[in-house]
């Protein structure tokens, strides 16, 4: 359901590179209702974090009417108070009181702080790929692998906030160590770093020519774009390497199929620009890897329609609702 708010509210998406605010209104048909956006760089240490998302605040809210509630996506484990508690891809920021700082800072206004990829999951249903779905399983493809699931249509955060974290499924014990400490997990191999690591792969068992010399001749510089530039250009081993990618995304959208019975998957981040090169291949393995699959109603599994706009879109959305009905 979305929620009808007295007024506009503020989105921002706080990532490891940018944060990107959005001021978002009342929904009207199919339209996303962004009323006007800022991007500033993503600053070092929790001070100037904060100090920033103050400052989108402050920008996004000279408009009349004066926008009624803060959402803020932020990456790694949130709990339900607002406290970001672990965030790998934000150096030296843990245990961070976002949300109640951010109250003292914004005049009092409702504020809501959650997972990125759960704002991201939560935007596309609302006014996305996956709107007028009730149960839809959100993917984020970029460095890592984020996610935000409905169930219901609600959006399941778990006992502490912190549900959605499908790109740590293990699903190779014996796989490349991942940051998070353990490995094999899915965003090893499903990732924009994981396709680079599939292509480097590759390219030391001598294949894979192409892709190297789009990363100037170094193996090691290897990254996910070289191998997509590579397959669009036809290349055979890229394709290759493509397709062996889109076994491993399959493997993790069949476990969370297998778990949440989606009547969609939407699949966003960074790493979707590249289309149906991407999704063909998983479609293709998704079948043979999901339980029943001859004996289930089919699941679309679908590009994403917000772009980068998903994770603010969805904490504004997500804030909107703290106003009540």
């Amino acid at each position: 359901m979305t929620t009808t708010s007295p007024g506009p509210t503020v989105g921002v998406d706080l990532g490891g590179t940018k944060l990107l605010g959005a001021l978002v209104g009342e929904a009207k048909g199919d339209e996303v209702p962004v009323l006007a956006e800022r991007r500033v760089p993503t600053p070092h240490g929790a001070e100037a974090i904060v100090d920033a998302v103050v400052g989108l605040w402050d920008e996004l809210s000279v408009t009349e009417p004066k926008p009624v509630a803060l959402g803020i996506g932020a990456p790694g484990l949130v709990d339900r108070s607002g406290r970001l508690r672990f965030a790998p891809n934000l150096p030296g920021v843990s245990e961070l009181e976002l949300g109640p700082l951010m109250r003292s800072r914004v005049g009092g206004v409702p504020v809501a702080v959650e997972n990125d990829a759960t704002c991201a999951g939560w935007g596309e249903r609302t006014h996305g790929a996956g709107r007028g779905a009730d149960d839809v399983v959100v993917v984020t493809l970029g460095t890592g692998i984020g996610g935000g699931i409905v169930s219901g249509g609600r959006l399941l955060l778990g006992a502490s906030g912190f549900a959605g974290e499908v790109g740590h499924m293990v699903v190779d014990p014996a796989g490349p160590e991942c940051p998070c400490g353990k490995r094999g997990c899915w965003e090893r191999f499903a990732s924009g770093s994981g396709l680079g690591w599939l292509a480097r792969q590759e390219a030391l068992s001598g294949r894979a020519r192409r892709v190297v010399e789009l990363a100037g001749g170094d193996i090691d510089a290897v990254r996910g774009e070289d191998v997509t530039t590579a397959a669009a250009e036809g290349d055979a081993d890229a394709r290759a390497v493509i397709d062996t990618f889109g076994w491993w995304l399959a493997v993790g959208l069949a476990n969370l199929t297998n778990i949440f019975d989606p009547g969609i998957i939407v699949i966003g981040g960074g790493l979707i620009e590249a289309g149906e090169l991407l999704l063909a291949p998983a479609r293709a393995a998704f079948h043979g890897l999901v339980e029943g699959a001859d004996h289930r109603p089919p699941v679309p599994i679908v590009a994403a329609q917000l772009g980068e706009r998903a994770g603010a879109i969805g904490a504004a959305g997500r804030a909107a609702m703290l106003l009540g009905p």
